[in-house]
């Protein structure tokens, strides 16, 4: 009983220190740094979920079948395989001459809240990490319209700068006791 006590809580201070760890790396080295490559704020659009059941021309949803060619940014293989139901929809918006890119995922609540801060970090950079690479940002929702999580990129910049925030209520779950 007391190893299975003292393990329990050297996994929390492994984790804690590991979060401790990945907050400072993401701190800007110096003030001119940060000024001369800043990362652009998140879109402040709002979620259009009726482009879902309405696509036009220019977005692009999961139910988006391009006969042509390969639609991109392609996330089907990602919701279908390594995601296990958690990423329900996107709209991916195309750049326009005021903003790079948008993909708005629109994730399943009930298993977005099952997990673990650095579980849902994981989620968020991985699929920003795919969508990045084609020139989007990302922004992370629930069907209510909860912004839960944005990775959001400088894409006049090598390399490419990116940040990922989490909204504060993500950390709650972390805080609680194993």
């Amino acid at each position: 009983m007391l190893k299975h006590k003292l393990f329990g809580r050297k996994t929390s201070l492994s984790l804690l220190i590991t979060i401790s760890l990945n907050t400072i790396s993401l701190l800007p080295i110096s003030s001119s740094l940060a000024e001369t490559s800043s990362v652009p704020q998140p879109s402040k659009a709002p979620l259009q979920l009726d482009l879902l059941t309405q696509p036009n021309g220019a977005v692009i949803t999961a139910n988006t079948i391009d006969l042509k060619g390969l639609t991109t940014p392609s996330l089907w293989w990602a919701q279908q395989n390594s995601e296990n139901k958690l990423l329900d929809n996107w709209i991916a918006y195309p750049a326009s001459e005021q903003e790079p890119g948008r993909v708005d995922l629109i994730v399943n609540q009930q298993i977005w809240s099952l997990l673990n801060y650095l579980e849902r970090y994981s989620f968020v950079n991985r699929l920003g990490n795919q969508v990045r690479k084609e020139g989007y940002n990302v922004r992370v929702f629930n069907y209510q319209q909860d912004m839960l999580a944005t990775y959001t990129c400088n894409f006049n910049t090598s390399p490419t700068l990116c940040n990922i925030q989490m909204n504060a209520q993500n950390m709650v779950r972390l805080l609680r006791p194993l």
